[in-house]
């Protein structure tokens, strides 16, 4: 089990409520690993689509999985190094896979209403979407959940920039934030926004500020101490290396 390093901030995590269940009934620990999971089913199901798997037998297999998963005590197994949501969600789905895939094609899977919904049909369109690769499935979870994650942070500024009255600014500002190579030239966004040009700067400059704010943060949710932020940041974009 992770430390909370005396941090109230992590305290509050949802990684970190759940950790500190123990897979004891909680609402807020439930509530919790709800989000986590319905933040980033995408990862696991392109996962098990990688392995080789059927559409069908994939969305099958993953909402099982979800269904078994927060249904259960599993998280009293949690080991230090799956103290990551990420890791332990990735092992469970390996322990998953080579346990019950056989016994589950010979009976009817689910016996219920699913604990977690999700769109199969678009997460095939986004699969479709990607390059052919010879990636390992690993690497593949890997990127993306990088995807995602970085899908959950544009969502969160826009939403903030929209509540105060500035969804246009962020629109046009957004290019800039994966604009590496310096490509993008202010004076034409400027002059759609209305303002100059320095103050078009200004404003990128806190777009990208916040939008690293949101990144550390989102990352803080999917792991149980401060020391990890970085580390888990590193590893993911390690993935595209």
């Amino acid at each position: 089990m992770c430390a909370d390093e005396n941090s109230g901030v992590f305290a509050s995590t949802h990684w970190s409520v759940v950790l500190a269940a123990g897979g004891e009934s909680s609402p807020s620990a439930r509530e919790a690993l709800d989000r986590l999971c319905h933040g980033y089913w995408f990862p696991l199901y392109g996962y098990v689509r990688s392995k080789g798997f059927s559409p069908h037998d994939a969305e099958d297999l993953t909402q099982e999985f979800f269904t078994r998963f927060l249904a259960s005590n599993s998280l009293r197994t949690v080991r230090e190094e799956r103290g990551r949501f990420r890791a332990f969600l990735l092992a469970s789905m390996n322990h998953f896979l080579a346990n019950e895939w056989e016994r589950l094609r010979a009976q009817k899977r689910g016996g219920g209403k699913p604990l977690l919904s999700f769109d199969a049909a678009t997460a095939e369109e986004r699969l479709k979407m990607e390059p052919a690769t010879n990636l390992t499935p690993g690497r593949l979870y890997d990127q993306r959940w990088v995807l995602t994650l970085l899908d959950a942070v544009l969502e969160r500024l826009r939403a903030e920039m929209a509540a105060a009255g500035k969804a246009t600014m962020f629109d046009e500002l957004r290019p800039f934030l994966s604009d590496a190579k310096g490509t993008m030239t202010y004076p034409k966004v400027a002059a759609r926004l209305g303002l100059a040009e320095a103050a078009t700067r200004k404003a990128v400059q806190r777009l990208r500020s916040r939008y690293r704010e949101l990144l550390r943060e989102e990352v803080a949710q999917t792991v149980c101490a401060p020391h990890e932020v970085e580390a888990e940041l590193r590893h993911l974009f390690a993935a595209f290396g």
